[in-house]
């Protein structure tokens, strides 16, 4: 009898696969993000945000999207109140 394995997309699912991070949707990054799909077209366009191209659809690994938190975290520790 062999060991029960699940399956995703007819490919049985190993425990010792590599987690992999998701890429996200630019309107699922804003969701994450709270920020609104337009602000994060505006901050890719200006370099703040990286992204990458999988053929037409822009996709923000979820890294990325952490340095990107990060980086407003510290701009707004310099902002006095």
């Amino acid at each position: 009898m062999t060991p029960a394995t699940a399956t995703v997309n007819a490919h049985a699912a190993r425990p010792d696969a590599l987690e992999v991070e998701p890429f996200y949707t630019v309107p699922e990054a804003g969701g994450i993000l709270r920020l609104g799909r337009s602000k994060l077209y505006e901050e890719i366009a200006a370099g703040r945000l990286r992204f990458v191209k999988v053929g037409r659809a822009t996709r923000i690994p979820a890294e990325w999207l952490q340095e990107y938190r990060q980086l407003l975290i510290e701009e707004g520790q310099g902002v006095s109140a």
